[in-house]
């Protein structure tokens, strides 16, 4: 007696999709933390430049956190959370000395979606970026606050 190959296309597909929809999704997974890592490392670049260009340090971390939540806003990366670290010690030297700032930014992306076996649900990804900041251009030290609004009252310009 002949054998049918009745159902022999039925189960090839039933051994050979679930792993085709895993690679799917494993793909899929790897664009989004690829593309997720380089949007905020362009989150943390835009924060390092925009707190490098401000004179006191809490308008530089209040600068950094708002060019931070913007830049990852503008590029439609959502975090399940978001933590922006400003070291603005570089604020802080002498005119005329060089100084940095540098932001770190950790974002926690959201996996869960994808429903893969042996994949966390989130994964945290972290930035670093650091600025320049002019060595010429007049900074409003923490000791010298008085002093400087004395020097703008003077007519010095800001």
């Amino acid at each position: 007696m002949a054998r049918s190959d009745d159902g022999s296309v039925a189960i090839e597909a039933a051994i050979l999709v679930p792993p085709l929809i895993m690679f799917l999704c494993m793909a899929i997974a790897g664009g989004r933390l690829v593309m997720s890592g380089a949007k905020i490392d362009a989150a943390a670049e835009d924060a390092a430049r925009e707190a490098s260009i401000h004179r006191t340090v809490a308008s530089a971390q209040d600068a950094a956190r708002a060019a931070a939540t913007e830049s990852l806003d503008d590029q439609g990366i959502t975090c399940a959370s978001a933590d922006v670290t400003i070291n603005t010690s570089g604020l802080n030297v002498a005119v005329g000395q060089v100084g940095t700032v540098t932001v770190t930014v950790n974002c926690t992306v959201s996996l869960s979606d994808l429903l893969l076996p042996g994949v966390p649900g989130a994964r945290t990804l972290t930035s670093t970026a650091t600025s320049v900041v002019d060595q010429y251009r007049q900074r409003a030290l923490a000791s010298s606050e008085v002093l400087w609004a004395a020097n703008c009252s003077a007519g010095a310009a800001q």
